[in-house]
């Protein structure tokens, strides 16, 4: 008996190739509306649906595979006398293998003009029935979903007579995978419309995601707790996850955590940028004519805390920045592009892990955190105050150079765990104090990480994340040196604030937006 494969895709990315194949292999096939007029086109054999069961396609396409001889023929148990013998009795053959891709229901409701009829016409029902049945009945059937597949199963056929077991199962696997997700597509679109089919919330009353694992790991945040890493399907440009490592020993928990917040925030500055993130929060940050000079100030910062540091590039690492790289120690350096003779003198490093990322300004729609029994969903805080929307509070009047040190100490501060407080002068981090109950505390620390690395904050400009609730923090600042603010504003004592700041003669601006980072 003939095997016999259907085949009905919406994307047909390699179809007419890999229907080839299998007709040069002794199969015959089944398939449906555009797909088999396609196949016909080029000259494949094929047989429609349509004939084979003797029913027309109705509905306007609705109803075309759900019938006996198509799920009859997929769901027979080999190994079952009485299933081979149901089938015979009906003039049933069974359907060996399975090839099909569903409606693309997410890259419709992608479009911005996709209306609720759209939609809902763009939701598969005989696909995920013909693919889950295969998948049930994987010991004697193969379903294909993913094009990438086609070479493997040709091979396979082609030198085993078969799809093996192993890769059945494997398949059957991803089918699952597949379809829970677009269910899940599915109910994130309908379950954030309103009353009139519109949508209404970014957030759906039920939300689904799916993440694939991409490795174990050793461990997580510490040695007795296990741990894994896992990726979105599809990787927007830019984001972490889509790294390629070129180098180096394998990525712990940790090390992925802070690359995360050091790519990041590097590639959140326009000018050349280095960042070098140590246990969730920058050590030092600064802009430079380019990576060399943006790293010697960013580790001019807080050399002490650098070591064991993650460092992050948003331009190429060229020699001069790889050499200045190469003396200090690091857990990761992470950069759009290494310059051969910069990789080369890196993977000297034998534990240094280098991560390419390709350059992208892709954000992660949604932030996540767990709690027990339930998931905290926010947007990302990508907001920034741009200079035009400052509101100058103070009698005295900021310069254009302390304008722009402000800027640059809010883009670092919004990236500090709070309370923070950054002091920062001529596109460096001077002194950076993070995740203290007090901000009288961070504000503090900041001053003492600057003069333990022996830097002046003699005409600083400081940032600080959210409002002060009294002057003390602000006169720590000013004593510090300090002679311009950056802060959100909205403290019932803002005029007090803004009182002690006319008094100490400094030039304060308010930003009207917090960013505290837990």
């Amino acid at each position: 008996m003939k095997k016999q494969a259907l085949i009905s895709v919406s994307d047909k990315t390699g179809i007419v190739e890999f229907s080839k194949e299998l007709v040069s292999l002794g199969f015959h096939l089944l398939s449906t509306g555009g797909t088999a007029r396609l196949l016909e086109k080029e000259g494949v054999e094929v047989e429609e649906v349509a004939d084979y069961t003797g029913f027309p396609e109705m509905l306007d396409g609705r109803v075309k595979t759900l019938h006996p001889k198509i799920h009859a023929g997929i769901l027979a148990r080999r190994d079952c006398p009485e299933h081979m013998k149901a089938l015979q009795e009906h003039g049933i053959d069974p359907i060996d293998l399975v090839v099909v891709n569903l409606y693309p229901f997410e890259q419709t409701i992608a479009r911005p003009d996709c209306t609720f009829a759209q939609a809902i016409e763009n939701i598969d029902i005989g696909g995920p029935t013909m693919i889950r049945a295969a998948a049930k009945n994987h010991a004697s059937v193969a379903v294909v979903v993913d094009p990438a597949d086609y070479s493997r199963i040709i091979e396979e056929i082609r030198n085993k007579g078969e799809v093996t077991a192993k890769t059945r199962l494997a398949l059957a696997k991803k089918v699952f995978a597949h379809t829970a997700r677009y269910d899940g597509a599915i109910t994130n679109y309908l379950t954030s419309l309103g009353e009139d089919n519109k949508p209404a919330t970014r957030f759906p009353q039920v939300l689904n995601r799916q993440w694939v694992k991409v490795q174990d790991m050793r461990y997580g945040e510490n040695p007795h707790q296990q741990a894994a890493f896992y990726r979105e399907q599809q990787v927007a440009p830019g984001l972490l996850a889509g790294y390629t490592q070129l180098h180096g020993k394998e990525l712990s928990y940790n090390n992925i955590a802070d690359t995360d917040t050091a790519w990041d925030m590097a590639r959140s500055f326009d000018m050349p940028a280095c960042v070098i993130i140590k246990h969730a929060n920058p050590c030092g940050a600064a802009v430079g004519l380019n990576a060399a000079e943006a790293y010697k100030k960013a580790f001019r910062t807080d050399s002490k805390s650098a070591f064991g540091g993650i460092i992050a590039f948003n331009r190429e690492v060229d020699l001069e920045t790889a050499t200045l790289v190469s003396k200090q120690f690091a857990e990761v350096v992470i950069a759009p592009s290494f310059s051969e003779e910069a990789k080369g003198l890196l993977e000297q490093k034998k534990n240094l892990r280098l991560l390419l990322v390709a350059g992208g300004h892709a954000q992660n729609d949604f932030d996540m955190k767990r709690v027990g029994g339930g998931l905290l969903v926010q947007t990302p805080d990508t907001q920034i105050c741009p200079e035009s929307a400052l509101k100058v509070v103070t009698k005295k009047k900021p310069t254009s150079e302390q304008i722009a040190d402000m800027m640059f100490a809010w883009r670092v501060c919004r990236w500090v765990k709070s309370n923070a407080i950054v002091y920062a002068h001529a596109g460096m981090t001077l002194g950076v104090g993070a995740g203290q109950m007090s901000r009288v505390d961070s504000a503090r620390i900041a001053e003492q990480k600057a003069e333990e690395s022996g830097l002046s904050l003699a005409g600083s400009a400081a940032a600080s994340d959210a409002f002060f609730p009294f002057r003390d923090g602000l006169d720590v600042i000013c004593d510090a040196g300090a002679t311009c603010v950056i802060q959100p504003g909205g403290s019932i004592r803002d005029d007090e604030v803004i009182a002690a700041a006319d008094e100490r003669g400094i030039a304060m601006v308010f930003t009207g937006e917090r960013h505290f980072r837990h």
